[in-house]
């Protein structure tokens, strides 16, 4: 029995995944979700108390995804501001890949419980390169600096970047990001290219170019 009901309630965190990726979180209704599911709207009620509460969980799974990732990117061998850059690419080319989940997850008007949800994402992105940054000022490869406000300005810089883009479809300079970023540190961006190339084209499926309406 248990087992059925562990089997409904991960059928429905997968549904409202999908969901969110597709319509973002004004498009994550219960009766959205609950049909992605293949259940009943009743069914995600017996599981959740609502909208909130359901998107509060899938948020979270998400973003473990989204930190495991950047936390690979930062722990692969090479100096601390290669993997600071490397955390951000990584963060910026996953967001452009997903547009909608990645606007859910940074800008889109959502419920307090989620607003909350996303501040702990902001935070443990921010501990990551955090960690980085003093490893590099320990090392002596940056200048000495506080490393938690650096690295809370990189993750609002990054996210004010992919905003516009990712409700627009537009695309985003990542080499240029990746001078930004060592700018910010008090690194020299040595052996950068001199000319900047877009990361991503235009996304096809995105609704500026299908006609649909951004969730």
């Amino acid at each position: 029995m248990q087992q059925r009901i562990d089997a409904q309630r991960r059928a429905i965190v997968d549904g409202a995944v999908e969901q969110l990726a597709d319509s973002g979180y004004a498009g994550c209704s219960v009766a959205a979700v609950a049909t992605r599911a293949g259940v009943a709207a009743g069914t995600v009620y017996r599981h959740f108390s609502g909208k909130a509460e359901l998107v509060v969980e899938l948020f979270t799974e998400v973003v473990e995804h989204e930190v495991a990732a950047v936390r690979q990117a930062g722990d692969q061998p090479g100096p601390p501001t290669e993997r600071v850059c490397a955390v951000l690419e990584t963060f910026a080319a996953r967001a452009l890949k997903r547009p909608r989940q990645a606007y859910a997850l940074l800008a889109e008007p959502v419920d307090a419980p989620v607003a909350q949800q996303r501040l702990v994402f902001r935070r443990v992105y921010r501990d990551v390169l955090a960690g980085l940054i003093a490893d590099g000022v320990r090392s002596g490869s940056l200048p000495a600096q506080d490393s938690e406000l650096t690295a809370a300005a990189l993750v609002g810089a990054t996210a004010e970047v992919l905003v516009g883009p990712l409700a627009t479809g537009t695309a985003v300079d990542i080499p240029e990001l990746r001078r930004f970023a060592l700018r910010s540190l008090g690194a020299s961006p040595q052996h950068e290219p001199v000319t900047a190339q877009r990361h991503n084209r235009p996304y096809p499926d995105h609704p500026k170019n299908t006609g649909a309406t951004h969730a």
